[in-house]
């Protein structure tokens, strides 16, 4: 195999840069690492090493290969070693002054051929290639800690990069055995502006009442599949990273309410409750482990009232059929008796404007999340109203829950907790297609990859049916009269046709 390029420097020891180092050398290229402290890059290079010597000892690497791995990786001392670099990877701090800086003394030692990157996640990769004298030779090579595990890397094109030093890096990203996708110079790339969806609108929800931290974590992982809640997302990634690129995402949009921060993560960390790393964040962690909180038991109710559902219930005859498997009476009539467990199942409005509207006494009404199918969720989630009685609260948690899958009861909100969440990831990705940041399929890939979804973005929306995603933008910006919930032009024009298609857009 021919290595896209055979000699490789990757400029900072941190944990970035020794994984690019290590899946570099793994490829076949010969690589330098340098640090401005040389103790960094030993250190750094002692721990690819372990990490390889670990792999033989548990078979999935013979020693012949790892001693091949380990001649391909050695430390520089200075700057001056690496001009014979025909790729050089920078993954220092996040300061554009300082990458500027570095990237100038190196275009003076390097060849003129020689690729330059930087591994950026937040700056832009124009702003940084603005003084070059050879822009054309400079892209953005963004990859996903831990490197050798995220399988991901998004090559960025500035606006004066040559598109041929893309398609070599895209090459090289496969030799490495990464999955390369392309973006355009745009704040966030790809994955963090996708990402935009999840934590931020969980943070509005909580900021409201809804639910609280350890509930919508739950919700969203039993409801939609995700693999970490919002929370457990933030502490895990920490909040001294993960808030300053929720602002830098939002000041680089001219503060796009879509991407508005919350005060709930500028507050925590200013008080240091930045997450897993120190012990605290939105769990207290013992031992590495969350503590977290028990749910509510369900209640014990000896009798339960008949069950009358809205006609303009979503899911409707799925949820009537379920309630017949609970074993429920049911009403048929065109008005609930004055006995019943009222019903609703809306998409986007809150439960109060569904009893208003419909005429339903909101002390014996509820609602339910109806937007996935239930037999596909591990959970169920009901939401009362703030006139809804004790009784008729507790009759419909013990109901649900009689065939032993997990219920929660939220406060009243526009739309439900996976609702907002799950049609403001579609809608902003949506958006990223119309602003032309990278491809549908790229974008999709992108996100499983980068950011562990259950599915794309896309995929995602497909699989609810664009026009219930739309439908709950719409009633949200009813509710809430929020500019951030306006549904894309792409998703309008999509919605009838699907979201994830292989064609080219419009």
């Amino acid at each position: 195999m021919n290595i896209a390029f055979n000699q490789v420097a990757v400029i900072g020891a941190g944990a970035m840069g020794r994984g690019i180092a290590q899946i570099a050398a793994q490829a076949g290229s010969h690589v330098f690492l340098y640090d401005t402290q040389a103790e960094a890059s030993l250190k750094a290079k002692d721990a690819v090493y372990q990490v390889w010597d670990t792999l033989v000892v548990k078979g999935r690497l013979d020693a012949a290969t790892v001693a091949n791995y380990k001649s391909k990786l050695n430390t520089a001392n200075s700057l001056q070693q690496l001009k014979h670099s025909e790729l050089i990877v920078e993954a220092i701090v996040e300061r554009l002054d300082i990458k500027k800086s570095l990237f100038a003394e190196l275009e003076n030692l390097v060849s003129d051929t020689t690729v330059l990157v930087t591994n950026t996640s937040s700056l832009s990769v124009t702003a940084i290639a603005a003084s070059l004298q050879r822009p054309a030779q400079f892209a953005g090579y963004h990859f996903f800690n831990p490197v050798p595990l995220m399988k991901v890397v998004e090559v960025i094109a500035g606006l004066k990069t040559h598109p041929a030093v893309c398609l070599q890096l895209t090459e090289f990203a496969k030799q490495m055995g990464h999955t390369a996708v392309q973006a355009h110079d745009t704040p966030g790339f790809i994955v963090n502006h996708a990402g935009r969806g999840y934590g931020t609108e969980a943070l509005r929800i909580v900021s409201e009442g809804v639910a609280d931290f350890a509930t919508i974590d739950r919700i969203l992982k039993d409801q939609v599949g995700f693999k970490l809640g919002p929370f457990e997302l933030f502490d895990l990634t920490a909040l001294d990273v993960s808030h300053p690129v929720m602002e830098s995402i939002y000041n680089q949009y001219y503060q796009e309410p879509r991407y508005r921060p919350s005060v709930i993560t500028a507050q925590r960390l200013a008080g240091g409750v930045v997450g897993k790393k120190v012990g605290e964040g939105f769990y207290t962690y013992v031992d590495g482990k969350a503590v977290v909180p028990p749910e509510p038991a369900v209640p014990e109710v000896k009798e339960f009232p008949p069950v009358w559902v809205s006609p303009r219930a979503s899911r409707r005859m799925e949820l009537l059929q379920l309630l017949k498997d609970l074993g429920a009476t049911l009403e048929t009539g065109a008005s609930p008796s004055p006995s019943a467990l009222t019903l609703v199942a809306p998409l986007g409005f809150d439960v109060t404007t569904v009893a208003v509207v419909e005429r339903l006494d909101p002390a014996r009404t509820i609602g339910i999340d109806m937007l996935f199918d239930d037999a596909a969720t591990k959970r169920r989630v009901l939401a009362t109203n703030p006139a809804t009685r004790s009784d008729m609260r507790d009759a419909a948690h013990a109901l649900f829950a009689k065939d032993g899958k997990a219920v929660s009861v939220v406060r009243d909100s526009g739309g439900f907790i996976t609702q907002r969440v799950v049609a403001n990831i579609v809608n902003i990705a949506a958006d990223m297609c119309q602003q032309g940041v990278c491809s549908p399929q790229d974008l999709d890939v992108a996100v499983t990859l980068g950011l562990g979804y259950p599915l794309g973005p896309l995929a995602l929306g497909d699989k609810l049916g664009p026009t219930n995603v739309l439908e709950v933008l719409f009633n949200l910006q009813t509710v809430y009269g929020d500019p951030r919930y306006r549904p894309s032009p792409w998703l309008r024009r999509r919605g009838a046709i699907g979201l994830s298609l292989l064609h080219t857009e419009d």
